[in-house]
């Protein structure tokens, strides 16, 4: 995990409450100073859990001072029981921390379909709370894992006005991977001080570009969340319009550090092997270039030739012609393996050798580019194979 910067107002603690059967840590609670405030995006999955649903409408109505998290039970498909559950949970903070149940924000990731343990959670809260500290964010990051192989963090510290600003941030995912707004969870901080609608217009963007550009198996999950925390702790000037150089500064860090997340996710997908980045370049618009870029990343034949390093350009082609660019001339179409071309004017390569094709797609981290000969858009999709692990790990998940 890489090392986590600090961040001021932001404390963090994680136990393990007994809802996994491994006894691994499974209840965080991620504590915001008053001043703080919150951005977050949300799965776009008609079947979003509970906690989704309640996470939701708290952060309509008041400022949040408390997220909790359990993993080990995502707390979906479970009806009305399970929104009484979530509210259970984030009331038994707010008593607990003498809040507001509103200023309770709920998550939940894991199996779908079972009641959340409520009693359980209950009793872990007084532990969870005496072990709030700044420095929790390693514990955190475990703590909201699943299927994760390792925990996933990043920071960044930049320079407003001659103060420190971080931003800091943890994520899970490993499995049921194409996000529609977020990862599964992600929970970003920053000390630095910014207008609550430009803290939004920073997280979606940020999203736009890196959790929402990643994919290991096309499945978006009932739980997907990313919070974005401003706290305002740096004694940095106020953050108060997009065009100043104290956004840009900031904008960017926040990018960095959720690419870096979104990037770990797919390192970390179940069973992987390979890191690949479909960059689609040449198109019409950038909408049509991700089209295809998904396409070729979602393709089984694709990905099952990327862990066998197989060379099988057949699979991309096809798959790009079955992306549904409206009018493509394949004759324009070129696909290359990182720094070798496969195809050109639509067709095999005359110069492509099966031997250089095989040192290409043997690397642990591949760049398949393919360009459309249609226009000036591009867009990148990062992705991974699909390896004998996956149907493994995902036929053992609830036994």
């Amino acid at each position: 995990m890489s090392e986590i910067s600090v961040v001021r107002g932001v404390r963090l603690s994680a136990v393990s409450a007994g809802i996994k059967k491994n006894g691994a840590l499974d209840l965080v609670l991620i504590e915001l100073c008053e001043q703080a405030h919150c951005a977050a995006v949300f799965t776009q999955n008609a079947f979003c859990a509970a906690p989704v649903t309640v996470a939701r409408d708290g952060l309509s109505k008041s400022a949040p001072r408390y997220l909790l998290v359990n993993s080990g039970n995502a707390n979906a498909g479970t009806g009305g029981r399970g929104m009484a559950d979530a509210r259970a949970c984030i009331e038994a903070v707010a008593h607990y921390a003498d809040c507001e149940a509103e200023q309770v924000l709920p998550f939940s990731t894991g199996v779908i379909g079972e009641l959340l343990p409520v009693d359980v959670i209950e009793a872990a809260i007084p532990a969870l709370h005496g072990a709030l500290v700044e420095g929790g964010w390693g514990a955190a990051a475990e703590g909201i894992m699943t299927t994760d192989t390792v925990p996933k963090s990043a920071s960044r510290q930049i320079q407003i006005a001659g103060q420190r600003v971080v931003v800091s941030g943890i994520a899970k995912g490993s499995g049921m991977i194409r996000p529609d707004m977020a990862t599964m969870l992600a929970y970003i901080a920053t000390d630095a001080e910014i207008a609550a609608p430009l803290l939004q217009h920073c997280l979606t963007s940020a999203v736009a570009e890196t959790f929402n550009s990643i994919t290991v198996d096309g499945d978006t999950s009932t739980n997907d969340a990313c919070v974005l925390i401003a706290t305002g702790k740096s004694g940095a000037p106020l953050i108060d319009t997009a065009q100043s150089e104290s956004y840009a500064l900031l904008e960017r860090a926040v990018y960095e550090v959720c690419r870096e997340l979104a990037q770990a996710i797919v390192r970390d997908g179940e069973g992987a092997t390979k890191f690949v980045t479909v960059r689609v370049s040449a198109g019409l618009d950038k909408q049509e270039c991700r089209q295809v870029a998904y396409t070729v990343a979602h393709s089984p034949l694709v990905k099952t030739a990327l862990f066998a390093s197989d060379p099988n350009w057949g699979r991309i082609l096809a798959a790009v012609g079955r992306a549904g660019v409206s009018a493509l001339d394949v004759s324009k179409v070129s696909i290359r393996l990182g720094d070798l071309f496969v195809v050109r004017d639509g067709g095999l390569a005359a110069d492509y050798r099966e031997q250089a094709g095989v040192a290409a797609m043997v690397q642990n981290e591949l760049v398949i580019d393919i360009a459309l000969g249609r226009g000036t858009a591009q867009a990148e999709i990062w992705t991974c194979d699909l390896s004998y692990d996956y149907v493994r790990i995902n036929a053992e998940y609830r036994s």
